[in-house]
């Protein structure tokens, strides 16, 4: 009995030897084969009208007398917020904001002594809308206000309009799809060039988005971009 008992766990042990074995070996493969990867990357592009519009309109005055200049600010600032009104634009799309008043004979630096007007004050009346279409007609008649004395001021940085998209997370789910499709493309290309087969997905990185003009003549056309990078296994 105890010879039959050996010999069966001597059998016992060499087959569970062998299985682990088989099983490590296979593990060893598959280790191998999950080490073969392919790192490709995948582009989406779109351009999206921007869906927010931030206009400032900014006008200098000068005066040597301040209540003067106060009363040129709040003059000039009515007449455009009615020329605003007007056109359709609502009252709550509408902000004035404080004036930036400089007054050159107090000016540290000196050299102003001779200065025509003692104070300027740069001011600026802000839309800020959804409506991007109609204001963009609106801006090719602010002309008007020029003939209400009403110079406005266009090349300082404050004073350009900007475009805003504000709907990112609405448009991310459709272009990440769209950049894993174009990545899995140029990954089963590379698979088939090679002989292999794509495998699984490994490794993913979304990527950041970027949003841009699509040109200086059109800032109100955003052009959202965005690449992945995905590694894939290749097998046999």
């Amino acid at each position: 009995m105890n010879k039959a008992s050996s010999l069966i766990l001597s059998a016992g042990i060499i087959i569970g030897l062998s299985l682990l074995a088989l099983l490590l070996g296979r593990a060893l493969v598959e280790v191998k084969a999950w080490d073969r990867v392919v790192t490709v990357k995948g582009l989406s592009e779109k351009e999206y009208i921007a869906d927010t519009v931030i206009w400032p309109l900014q006008f200098t005055v000068a005066a040597n007398d301040v209540s003067e200049l106060y009363k040129t600010i709040e003059t000039q600032s009515a007449q455009i917020n009615a020329f605003l009104l007007a056109a359709g634009v609502q009252e709550n799309e509408v902000s004035i904001g404080k004036p930036a008043i400089t007054d050159k004979l107090a000016n540290q630096y000196g050299g102003n002594a001779n200065v025509q007007f003692r104070y300027t004050a740069t001011q600026t009346v802000t839309v800020y809308s959804k409506r991007v279409e109609q204001v963009r007609k609106l801006m090719s008649s602010s002309s008007q206000l020029v003939e209400k004395g009403i110079v406005l001021s266009t090349q300082s940085y404050e004073a350009q309009t900007e475009y805003v998209f504000t709907r990112l997370n609405e448009v991310k789910p459709e272009m990440i799809e769209q950049a894993t499709l174009n990545a899995r493309e140029v990954a089963q290309k590379f698979a088939k060039d090679s002989d292999s087969q794509l495998g699984k997905i490994k490794r993913a990185n979304q990527g950041q988005f970027s949003i841009s003009a699509r040109d200086k003549q059109h800032p109100h056309i955003k052009k959202i971009r965005v690449v992945s990078t995905i590694q894939y296994t290749l097998v046999d």
